[in-house]
């Protein structure tokens, strides 16, 4: 009986909560990582596309990385369904839809994908800080190695928009 409050108290502490974030942010890349090459598909913009493609990449392998962690931590790699990201890449979806043929996609996309980038950045930042406090040190390197992708990723969609594609959707609107 001891044991089993033991383990149910762990599962709702912080070390529950981390295994959670982890399912949540995996659900989230696995969902990211089919939304990817559609995204470079419609792009009209190469170096946007590009962009889609070179993340997708990287998304590969932060999905091995998190099996990798869920493996250290001896958890089943499962993801749990996250709200957030379903609703992040609904709007980028919308943008898909409404602006398709239009000199304002690429903008829409890259603003898009910076939400997504925003959300895992402060979803593995929290991991981090969590995995820290736990004394987690087998996992933080893993995570920050994703975390530093993250921020490269949000850096280039930065300036792709302020390179000209902002630019670019405001001149062909204007004409």
């Amino acid at each position: 009986m001891a044991d089993t409050k033991k383990a149910n108290a762990n599962a709702k502490g912080l070390t529950g909560m981390l295994v959670d974030g982890l399912k949540d942010i995996y659900y989230a890349e696995k969902k990211i990582l089919k939304a990817l090459p559609k995204m470079a598909r419609s792009a009209d913009d190469q170096q946007v596309s590009a962009a889609f493609e070179k993340h997708r990449t990287e998304t590969e392998a932060q999905v091995e990385r998190l099996e990798e962690v869920f493996d250290i931590l001896g958890v089943a790699a499962r993801g749990k369904t996250c709200p957030a990201i379903d609703g992040i890449l609904e709007e980028g979806a919308e943008i898909l839809d409404e602006y398709k043929g239009l000199p304002s996609l690429d903008a829409g996309l890259v603003g898009a994908a910076q939400a997504v980038e925003h959300y895992e950045i402060a979803r593995y930042g929290t991991l981090i800080a969590w995995a820290n406090s736990l004394g987690r040190d087998d996992i933080v390197e893993l995570l920050k190695a994703t975390l530093r992708e993250e921020k490269a990723t949000d850096e280039a969609l930065t300036s792709l928009g302020e390179g000209g594609v902002n630019d670019r959707a405001a001149e062909q609107q204007a004409a």
